[in-house]
């Protein structure tokens, strides 16, 4: 398969900025080929609806910029909405374990959370900040505004949980 395509996948998979040069490492890769492929994939996108951008260290797909407004009613009309049953499993599991990598998300949810996570943001529920290897998501403010609590231990039966959790990571730990 060709790099620019495997590119595409991995930075459509991850949704999230990613290091050139851990990519170049991955796919064993001269600069130069990564370069060129990079190249063939922004000319690939240049008139559709997802674009390539690139800051010195990192690769990203975003939107196309023309789609902004469109994206705006969306995103204006995802507020509106309830969460529903994927959201909230999400938002407890980030309540319980934050900060917690998107990966942690998926492996415990058993499916790719990209979507809730971007919904869970742009509501101001959760937070994602850069770690030590990677993003992380942490509860946000206005999440516990809304909970009627200041901390997350003031959730009901919070040790309780966390116990149950412990000892299920514990027996699932090889």
């Amino acid at each position: 398969m060709p790099l620019d395509i495997l590119i595409e996948g991995l930075l459509f998979y991850k949704a999230s900025p990613q290091n050139k040069l851990n990519l170049i490492k991955m796919f064993a890769v001269t600069p130069e080929d990564f370069h060129e492929a990079v190249e063939a994939l922004r000319r690939r996108l240049q008139s559709g609806a997802v674009r390539l951008i690139e800051t010195e260290n990192d690769i990203e797909l975003v939107t196309a910029p023309e789609l902004s407004e469109f994206i705006e009613t969306l995103r204006k009309g995802e507020l509106h909405t309830d969460i529903g049953k994927a959201g909230a499993e999400t938002l407890a599991i980030i309540l319980y374990k934050e900060p917690v990598t998107r990966a942690d998300i998926d492996r415990i949810r058993g499916v790719n959370s990209s979507f809730i996570l971007r919904n869970l943001l742009t509501r101001g529920l959760v937070e994602r900040e850069v770690g030590k290897g990677g993003h992380y998501y942490k509860i946000a403010p206005p999440l516990l505004n809304h909970l009627g609590i200041s901390q997350k231990y003031e959730l009901p039966r919070f040790a309780e949980f966390m116990n149950a959790i412990e000892s299920f990571e514990a027996e699932s730990t090889p």
